[in-house]
């Protein structure tokens, strides 16, 4: 009886522990959107930046070159058909990117997932301390 005692018991202190480190790192992260939000608002302007990378060339590059420094060159039909279908799926990509702020975007997904962490995070941790405070309780009654 005793053994089982002490398995339940470090059991019990196992699951509290763990439910105040989910419960603690969903709260840190939390604070520290705040912070990038309210206090350091520069922290995120890489993350602004690196979401407006080109796409890739529809043709080759020295094409590219070719067109851009005024030579003479010949496209083919597929490659023509190439530009045309970049231009468009290029055009459809900026006026969505112009909707999203990917900044925004990545503090809601962050802010989903510290939310959840908390919500697993405080039954997990309360559940467990009540029982280890209740059997603690009967055992000094």
């Amino acid at each position: 009886m005793d053994k089982h005692s002490l398995i339940r018991t470090f059991y019990l202190y196992t699951f509290a522990l763990l439910g105040l480190v989910l419960l603690t790192i969903g709260g840190i992260r939390f604070i520290d959107m705040g912070l990038k939000a309210f206090v350091f608002t520069k922290a995120e302007d890489e993350e602004r930046v690196m979401y407006k990378e080109p796409f890739s060339a529809p043709i080759a590059v020295e094409k590219l070159q070719d067109l851009s420094t005024g030579a003479q060159t010949t496209l083919s039909e597929s490659e023509k058909a190439n530009i045309q279908q970049w231009l468009v799926s290029y055009n459809q990509w900026k006026e969505q990117r112009s909707n999203v702020d990917p900044v925004t975007s990545r503090r809601q997904r962050d802010a989903s997932f510290n939310l959840a962490m908390i919500l697993v995070g405080l039954p997990l941790y309360l559940y467990h301390w009540i029982v280890i405070k209740k059997e603690s309780k009967n055992k000094n009654a």
